[in-house]
């Protein structure tokens, strides 16, 4: 486990994962496709999986046409992410962090008042930057599949719950912060969904560090979203056409199931 310090108060992180890709854009159309993920160190029947999944959960178009996303990470820390754009909000109950994931610019609160101080916004980017890094492959992981610097090895077959799933190895060469890291995913055979995840520290483990479900797959949009980890439970989870401005400009709290409850109506 990795532990973030950030404006002096300890953030437990349970792990970070290989940065995501962006690109700046245009803020009305959706990203172009990104860099090509490399094949050759992955097993075809592994990449043929990880195709199916992405499908199922509505493929990467209808995941690059997708503008706003938002969640409450295990029902603790608030992200408001626009695709688009690389602009980001990461709330916890004292600090918010606005910033751009491309320039690695923004702006941080502490407790209501603005910080100033160079050196301590350095220290709250990077940990808005890394939260979000952590926060967004619990739940986006399926659309992550064929990001550059992903190896893919088929394992075999299994059964999670009574149900057949074929499981493969998730590991990542010269990416992130953490590339030491492997999941082992547990593919359902006839949804073809993600349906099960066990994350090893580093490669070599022979233990996993923890297992967990994603369960409740829902429709978000034109992508279908999993908010369930066992345990705990991704909660305010939501897809956005539009948002209001100050979502990524003001640190006045954003008032999630009152945007969400806005839009279905």
């Amino acid at each position: 486990m990795f532990q973030l310090k950030s404006f002096g108060i300890n953030h437990l992180v349970v792990f970070f994962i290989p940065a995501l890709l962006f690109t700046v854009v245009s803020c009305n159309e959706p990203p172009p496709e990104l860099a090509t993920f490399d094949s050759a160190a992955s097993d075809p029947k592994a990449i043929a999986i990880a195709e199916e999944v992405i499908e199922a959960s509505g493929g990467l178009e209808n995941w690059h046409k997708t503008r706003y996303v938002a969640w409450r990470w295990l029902d603790k820390r608030l992200n408001v992410w626009d695709k688009w754009t690389g602009d980001i909000r990461v709330a916890s109950k004292i600090s918010i962090v606005i910033m751009n994931l491309n320039t690695r610019k923004g702006i941080a609160w502490k407790t209501g008042t603005e910080i100033t101080d160079a050196d301590e916004l350095q220290r709250a980017l990077d940990y808005g930057y890394e939260s979000w890094m952590n926060d967004s492959y619990w739940v986006f992981m399926p659309f992550k599949l064929k990001d550059p610097g992903v190896i893919l090895k088929y394992i075999g077959e299994g059964e999670i719950e009574g149900s057949p799933v074929d499981i493969l190895s998730v590991t990542f060469k010269n990416v992130g912060k953490t590339p030491e890291n492997k999941y082992d995913i547990y593919v359902d055979k006839e949804s073809k969904l993600l349906v099960w995840w066990d994350y090893y520290m580093d490669a070599t483990d022979e233990t996993p560090r923890f297992k967990m479900p994603w369960k409740n797959y829902q429709r978000y949009g034109d992508i279908w979203l999993s908010d369930d980890r066992g345990l705990r439970k991704h909660t305010d989870l939501a897809v956005f056409e539009e948002l209001p401005a100050s979502v990524f400009e003001s640190f006045e709290r954003v008032d999630l199931p009152k945007l969400i409850e806005q839009q279905a109506l």
